[in-house]
């Protein structure tokens, strides 16, 4: 709470006394600016400037709550708890005391319109409230934005549809125009332009140069795709990508990547409900049906499986998950038995520099978070923008890339948001997945057997039992299904027109993820604002 009210009053604080003119008539504030909350991290900014305009300025309540209420717009970037953050009114009565007393205010004045709205509705009021009565009294921050902003917005048409839907729903319909969509989006000048210079040539060439700017130009290339020139050259460009991959990694890391494999890759921060674990139970059920002779190495694709990530500091699971997926590397890579077959890389470090070089060279894009709980995600359309094919659930963004690459150039699996809230209402069971699917289970055995660690069975025992008792984003449930998809997509890379030809077509139908036309969505949905002739 510190930190975050330092940053926000440091940012007001900034732009009026700095940014805005000395004579300034802040009353036009709304004229020149709209603070863009994004999550609820930054919200105590409402009080804050509740607090310039009434203590400092002198202003009356209702002028101020007037321009306040113009001034604020609000971005709700996940649908996670640490996304909606609850203060509990004895720590923000002690650090910001004033705060608190103008976040009583404002809730008092909504509720009284809100008791007028629905008359003899307290359980109404009580919902809506921006304070919690139980189990701590708390500062619901998330509906301190929702009063306070202008607009409200979700970052892709599913997880906007779940912000009214199951978020906010008493918000959305009272006030159903305040809520909008913005679909994220992605800059091509630097994840395209930049990042893939072959690729870049290779469009320009065909197009014209007009799509580094205007993405929607993509189209253009679409009949392309029946080219068998053009396929081709857009799987010669795809190769030296790889070849630029393994010489950096080969250089950083000291990784050594086997040519000629599929480059699977799964690059984000470490989170369970994005199921990293999901990916790896693939790769393990893949040693193991090679260990237990019921595959033959020779006779499976090669793949390269890609992992980047990154834990929070205190997230101790998603640190275990990392040492599990390291050691399973370790073992694969060590064992001649698969040499060839299976390779799994972890390069430490992920990072912005190393993902212009991993993405353009990647073949398949995993994108296999549990229905309803990624917002948008933005790597899974820097993947399509540089023609990976994507395997992925029916989840954030992936919807809409779906929608516009189409079903036949996206491996897709998994419950559907209404499934996995159904399941959660029956009473969600790992363990009958786990007993139910034999190569599940064989996967899971060899992990808490210690094959991956010199035989140590208690290494990753938590990650085991929490997979086999909680699974709280149902890897386990979707893990046939996700098997299935693999096996599609082994299908489809074996016939390498087709997939060339599909990977075009990611390319040339992904226009719409450019982050030129989010700003716009902006612009239109929620700022209002004009174009300004630059000097």
């Amino acid at each position: 709470m510190q930190q975050q009210y330092f940053f926000v009053a440091c940012s007001l604080r900034d732009f009026i006394d700095e940014v805005l003119p000395e004579d300034f008539d802040l009353h036009h504030l709304d004229e020149r600016i709209i603070f863009q909350l994004n999550d609820t991290h930054p919200v105590i900014a409402v009080p804050e400037l509740m607090r310039i305009l009434v203590d400092e300025k002198g202003w009356d309540w209702d002028e101020a709550w007037a321009l306040t209420r113009k001034c604020f717009a609000y971005t709700c970037h996940t649908l996670l708890p640490e996304a909606l953050e609850v203060w509990p009114t004895e720590l923000l009565g002690r650090l910001l005391p004033r705060h608190l007393e103008i976040i009583y205010r404002i809730n008092d004045e909504f509720l009284a319109e809100v008791r007028t709205a629905y008359p003899d509705d307290e359980e109404h009021v009580r919902r809506m409230s921006i304070i919690q009565e139980e189990p701590v009294r708390a500062v619901r921050m998330a509906y301190l934005a929702t009063v306070a902003g202008c607009k409200v917005n979700g970052v892709a048409e599913l997880h906007s549809q779940l912000l009214r839907d199951k978020v906010l729903p008493d918000f959305s319909e009272y006030w159903p125009d305040k809520f909008t969509n913005v679909t994220n989006g992605v800059t091509p000048r630097r994840f395209v332009r930049l990042a893939n210079p072959g690729l870049s040539q290779l469009i320009t060439e065909a197009i014209g140069p007009g799509w580094v700017t205007d993405l929607e130009m993509l189209s253009g290339l679409e009949p392309l795709a029946d080219d068998p020139e053009f396929r081709e050259r857009f799987r010669a460009v795809k190769a030296e990508n790889k070849a630029r991959l393994a010489a950096v990694l080969a250089e950083r890391d000291g990784v050594v990547l086997p040519e000629g494999a599929m480059l699977d890759v799964m690059v984000k921060r470490l989170h369970e409900y994005k199921r990293q674990t999901l990916k790896v139970l693939h790769i393990v059920s893949l040693y193991e049906q090679i260990l237990s002779g019921e595959l033959d190495p020779t006779s499976i694709t090669p793949r390269v499986f890609a992992f980047g990530a990154k834990a929070a500091p205190g997230y101790k699971m998603a640190k275990k998950i990392i040492g599990l997926i390291n050691h399973v590397g370790s073992t694969i890579n060590a064992d001649p038995r698969v040499k060839g077959a299976l390779t799994v890389a972890f390069p430490a470090n992920y990072n912005v520099t190393l993902a212009e070089t991993l993405i353009p060279a990647a073949d398949l894009s995993e994108q296999i978070s549990l229905a309803g709980k990624e917002a948008s995600g933005t790597g899974n359309m820097k993947f399509a923008l540089n023609g990976a094919l994507t395997i992925g659930t029916d989840d954030g963004a992936n919807v809409e890339i779906r929608r516009l690459v189409g079903d036949d150039n996206f491996f897709l699996f998994g419950m559907l948001e209404p499934e996995v809230e159904k399941l959660v209402a029956q009473g969600y069971d790992p363990m009958s997945f786990y007993e139910s699917s034999p190569r599940l289970k064989a996967a899971i055995d060899l992990i808490a057997s210690g094959a991956f660690c010199n035989g140590n069975a208690g290494m990753f025992a938590a990650v085991v039992d929490n997979l086999m008792h909680q699974d709280p984003f149902m890897a386990l449930a979707d893990f046939d299904g996700y098997l299935e998809a693999q096996a599609r997509v082994d299908e489809h890379y074996a016939d390498t027109e087709a997939w060339t030809r599909s990977a075009i077509l990611n390319v040339a139908r992904s226009g719409f993820f450019s982050s030129d036309r989010s700003m716009q969505d902006y612009i239109d949905r929620i700022w209002h604002t004009q174009p300004v002739r630059s000097a």
